[in-house]
């Protein structure tokens, strides 16, 4: 089985934008591992709870901000994504890299997202 792993990336970064809790659990769902972990500068959190509330309160502050990726690289179970932050009216507010990786099933396991604070 071949696993489009830029797929599973563009359905996890569209989780970031989806306006409702339900939309963000659906695309969460058919993206990571329920055992995921996410860290960046700011934060550390284990499963899809933790990365909700987390998805959640940076909609608070970034009312309609999302990213967008500007390159993808996978290789073997692994990907790095460059992106671009916008906010509602599509203006970039912010840069960063993050690195995936997939278990067998092609779920992301574990996302490491670097920015500047």
């Amino acid at each position: 089985m071949q696993i489009d792993h830029h797929q599973i990336w563009e359905t996890y970064a569209s989780a970031w934008k989806a306006e409702n809790v339900d939309d963000k659990r659906a695309l969460i769902g058919a993206s990571l591992a329920r055992e995921c972990s996410y860290q960046d500068p700011l934060i550390k959190v284990s499963g899809w709870d933790e990365l909700l509330a987390y998805m959640a309160n940076f909609h608070q502050q970034v009312p309609g901000g999302h990213f967008v990726t500007r390159r993808f690289r996978t290789l073997h179970g692994q990907s790095v994504a460059q992106w671009d932050m916008l906010d509602a009216q599509g203006k970039i507010i912010g840069d960063g890299v993050s690195v995936g990786h997939y278990n067998d099933a092609g779920r992301l396991v574990t996302v490491t997202g670097f920015f500047d604070t």
